[in-house]
């Protein structure tokens, strides 16, 4: 298998030793890192891996050492291995040596030593991703190549005392130029000049922040004087900025300020670099857009398909929906509805009846979301709404609803509108929750005997007068039914089912008054049932006659004191 391995090249083994720690931290197992303590040594080390297939990446190399200078030891590297890219490590070398190592070397970078943790970390990186890059354009782009060619052939005719100094900036993709300690620009390469439309005499001898790319607003400018302040310092600088191009195009520049040090360990020279990421910050932006879309159109689907729904289907997207999706669950469901609507909206223009629904429907809304449920569908001015959590969350939502719509008929007697009542009903049970519907239009709908016996629970609050009733099955699965107001009202047979479901009113959602007073008369009230359906109608009589008496608003009272009365009527003209 063939190794990619990173040489460093160092005549003290104490620089070695902390240069292949850092590089360690900065590339991890990644890269097999190799130590040579002299130029020959480096050498042999090279030709070996060469021989037996491994990869040469990259080679940090010392500049002074006993047997060969470092600029000397890359230019052979690079005679070995032309791909490798190679990097001075020293804090002697001069302009010269730089040069000749860019020459004949092709040298990918200069740090001066001590080096900065950071840069040497960002150099190295990049170098391996720029060698990475070079490999895999190279096997893919001829015509890059012959552009490439075609430039160096255009370079070789430029005066050669310029080369050597030009070479430096020109054969890079990257707007770079030079600064001297007070800022002032002393070269830019031919990107950065293109790239304004200027010349290289509009910009010299000008400081960097008046030159006409950093003119874009008077805080950029500021702000590349103070990084300039602190890379004379001898801090390494890196921000990404606007700059202002030919015609008033903009770039964003991911920017950089590097200083460069002497042999006295003053820095001389500032290096500034800038790579064009616009291409990359449109990327983002569109791709921020695109992101945004998506969630106000996830948001948008979630209205008509709740995401709680997906979610019990195990879907992670409304697109992963399949007509015959379906699971099987234990929920409770909870229907409602608006009393005497039809003779309610009468009076109303459609317009009016929309709004009246909206507004409502809004508020009941509210109530479901909050105690974990999710609503189902909307049946005109009716709810239809699924709690998988538990029975507490359905029952808490009913009774929610009605101290909503309390304070929601409170708002309205203050512009002259009528109260509203609403009848609400809750079962718990098992359902099969999924899809239905053809090939072209498909809907989620839930399927179980626990439906239509909620459905039918609601009707029974019209027959009842009374706003919410459960079924025995919800009663049992309350965590603590003690908690709750709760009083057995009758046991009701459903359509196609020879068992009676016994059904109870919860009345914690009536006016505290109307509240107390059942609670009061409670005792009273189940010796009353207990009677009536031992057939005992004319006590039984007697009992919800004393809860009338205390509760006069007690409408299920009154219709068991009525149906005795017709009971003991009956029996009277039977006997007679």
């Amino acid at each position: 298998m063939t190794k990619q391995v990173i040489i460093c090249v160092d005549d003290e083994t104490t620089v070695l030793r902390s240069l292949k720690a850092e590089l360690k931290k900065a590339v991890g197992n990644a890269y097999l890192i190799e130590i040579a303590e002299g130029a020959e040594e480096a050498l042999e080390l090279v030709e070996e891996l060469l021989e037996k297939g491994d990869e040469v990446p990259l080679v940090i190399s010392d500049y002074i050492m006993p047997d060969m200078k470092g600029d000397e030891l890359l230019k052979r590297v690079h005679q070995l291995s032309a791909k490798t890219l190679k990097i001075m490590l020293t804090g002697q070398a001069d302009l010269e040596a730089v040069t000749n190592a860019i020459n004949y070397a092709k040298l990918y970078r200069y740090i001066a030593k001590p080096w900065q943790s950071e840069d040497l970390r960002l150099t190295v990186t990049e170098a391996i991703n720029s060698y990475i890059q070079d490999k895999n354009l190279d096997l893919k782009n001829a015509k890059l190549q012959q552009l490439n060619l075609e430039q160096a052939a255009l370079i070789a005719k430029l005066d050669a005392s310029d080369r050597k100094f030009r070479a430096i900036f020109n054969q890079t993709f990257q707007f770079t130029g030079m600064l001297n300690t007070q800022g002032i620009l002393l070269e830019a390469n031919q990107t950065a000049l293109d790239f304004g439309g200027l010349q290289l005499s509009d910009v010299v001898g000008k400081p960097v922040w008046e030159c006409y790319w950093w003119t874009i607003s008077p805080i950029t400018q500021a702000q590349l004087q103070a990084a300039v302040t602190q890379a004379v310092q001898g801090q390494f600088i890196r921000y990404e900025v606007d700059v202002l191009g030919e015609n008033n195009r903009t770039a964003t520049l991911d920017f950089s300020i590097k200083p460069i040090w002497d042999a006295s360990s003053k820095v001389e020279y500032l290096i500034v670099e800038g790579r064009d990421i616009s291409d990359r910050k449109q990327a983002e932006a569109e791709r921020e857009q695109f992101t945004n879309e998506l969630y106000q159109l996830n948001e948008a689907f979630s209205r008509f398909v709740p995401s709680q729904f997906l979610q019990l289907l195990d879907k992670k997207s409304i697109a992963d929906v399949r007509l015959g999706d379906q699971v099987q669950k234990e929920m409770s469901v909870l229907f409602s509805d608006i009393r005497d609507f039809t003779t309610l909206s009468e009076s109303m223009t459609p317009q009016d009846s929309f709004n009246f629904i909206n507004d409502y429907l809004s508020c009941m809304e509210l109530a479901l979301i909050e105690n974990q449920g999710f609503i189902d569908k909307y049946i005109g001015d009716g709810i239809m709404a699924l709690f998988s959590g538990g029975a507490d969350d359905a029952l808490l939502a009913g009774i929610s609803m009605l101290q909503r719509l309390a304070e929601y008929n409170r708002n309205r007697a203050k512009f002259g509108y009528v109260s509203i009542k609403i009848g609400i009903g809750i079962n718990t049970g098992s359902l099969m929750l999924g899809t239905v519907g053809g090939k072209n239009r498909m809907d989620g709908t839930v399927i179980s005997d626990a439906v239509n016996l909620a459905a039918r629970l609601e009707s029974l609050t019209k027959e009842y007068r009374v706003p919410l009733l459960i079924t025995h099955y919800t009663l049992a699965r309350l965590q603590n039914p003690m908690e709750y107001s709760i009083r057995f009202i009758d046991k009701v047979k459903v359509k196609g089912k020879s068992k009676a479901v016994a059904v109870f009113e919860v009345f914690d959602g009536d006016e505290p008054q109307v509240q107390e007073r059942k609670l009061a008369t409670k005792t009273i009230f189940e010796e009353g049932l207990f009677l009536y359906h031992q057939q005992a109608t004319k006590q039984a009589a007697q009992r919800f006659k004393e809860v009338l008496r205390l509760n006069p608003k007690d409408t299920v009272a009154q219709i068991y004191q009525s149906r005795c009365q017709f009971s003991t009527c009956c029996k009277s003209q039977l006997a007679f």
